[in-house]
């Protein structure tokens, strides 16, 4: 089990390549915010390790500073190439710990894929918990691994979601998860990038 510790730890990690990233480009972060769409503030936060972000703004933040997700987990690795094949063993992820998701990023190392494979836990237990959707280009497939899911679309009502029950759609709408009971529910997702 990740402790507070461990967290801090992974944000302070991801904040260092952030910045790295940035400075590469001779970048300010009014630059990096203008092209990702990003508030100063929230940008400046993640390089501090002050907080973590969720998949939605991950996306952003790649696109606004043209790079590969990958690139905010490590200092390289190889590209999906035609004809390439890669297995990710237990445990071989990134973790990407926020207020109401565990994200582990899958073959963090394998940069320019088509998709973008993640599994995880939902911390969240109810829509409250969430100060906004999250909606991102591309579209999306989630499948229940353990527990009972809760999905919440904006305009929609909520879906609920069992154990091998799966769902696809559009990750532009407005979109969150929740953790159905008393335990965090494990979960699969795969995002196509728009």
């Amino acid at each position: 089990m990740k402790t507070s510790q461990d967290n801090a730890t992974q944000r302070q990690e991801f904040g260092r390549r952030l910045r790295e990233l940035r400075r590469d480009k001779n970048w300010t972060l009014a630059e990096v915010a203008e092209r990702s769409g990003l508030a100063i503030s929230t940008i400046s936060k993640a390089e501090r390790g002050l907080i973590a972000l969720t998949y939605d703004r991950l996306a952003q933040l790649a696109d606004g500073l043209g790079t590969d997700l990958a690139a905010f987990f490590g200092d390289s690795g190889e590209t999906f190439t035609p004809g390439s094949f890669a297995v990710a063993r237990r445990g071989e992820f990134k973790r990407q710990e926020t207020e109401n998701y565990v994200y582990e990023m899958l073959f963090p190392d394998l940069w320019n894929k088509g998709m973008r494979p993640m599994m995880g836990s939902l911390k969240a237990r109810a829509f409250v918990d969430f100060d906004e959707f999250v909606r991102h280009p591309g579209q999306e497939f989630l499948i229940v691994m353990d527990g009972a899911v809760t999905v919440f679309a904006e305009g929609r009502d909520p879906v609920h979601l069992q154990a091998g029950d799966s769902i696809y759609f559009d990750s532009a709408i407005g979109h969150l998860y929740a953790s159905d009971g008393d335990r965090d529910a494990r979960i699969l997702v795969v995002c196509v990038p728009g």
